[in-house]
């Protein structure tokens, strides 16, 4: 019985460890939210092979034979390789932090258009500015916000006068200009990571 065929755009959210002659990725795709794909290791000597990396945006052909909870890769075409993200290590682990958080949160169907261009902007942004710190933060502001937590009424008249104003910087403010010192970002960035542990289903761990 032919498996079930699937053509799609998404994003490489994750990358395991390769086992059984297999690379194993959770992607993310505006049509279908967070598919768990394979793609088969190629032999020596394999022309036309495109090895996946993380961050990628890719176009895929798919096929599944067990009703779509594991795909397998039959064609890839590289459609944006974010380089500039592996830079340094830490711009690496902040990118790596925001794809995991969206792998590991369903995205329901609403939102998931949304959340595509969200990966878009972001990785573009990790892989150009110097200041990942604050594309994190913008990013994870942004995500909780597209999938319909009251950030701006909530969480944000929570926080003093000052730190209202460095949020309205971060957020509002282009990446070029930016000038907010990287403790105070941080700080910023835990007490949002707080307020969407203990007041939404964001699951971050």
């Amino acid at each position: 019985m032919p498996g079930r065929q699937l053509q799609t755009e998404a994003f490489v959210l994750l990358k395991r460890p390769p086992a059984d002659s297999f690379q194993t990725f959770s992607l993310f795709s505006a049509e279908h939210g967070t598919l768990l794909a394979l793609q088969r290791l190629p032999k020596k000597n394999a022309a036309n092979h495109l090895a996946l990396d993380l961050f990628d945006e890719v176009a895929l052909s798919l096929e599944t034979s067990n009703q779509g909870s594991t795909w397998f890769m039959k064609e890839v075409r590289l459609l944006a390789r974010p380089t500039g993200i592996g830079r340094s290590y830490s711009t690496l682990m902040l990118a790596s932090s925001f794809t995991a958080l969206i792998a590991r949160n369903p995205v329901h169907e609403d939102s998931r258009t949304a959340v595509a261009g969200l990966l878009r902007t972001a990785l573009a942004a990790f892989a150009h500015s110097p200041r990942a710190d604050i594309v994190f933060f913008k990013s994870l502001y942004c995500f909780a916000r597209d999938e319909g937590y009251p950030v701006k009424q909530q969480w944000f008249p929570s926080l003093a006068s000052a730190e209202q104003a460095l949020a309205v910087e971060l957020l509002n403010r282009p990446l070029a200009a930016q000038t907010a010192a990287p403790e105070f970002t941080a700080r910023l960035t835990r007490q949002l990571e707080t307020y969407l542990r203990n007041d939404t289903e964001i699951l971050f761990d």
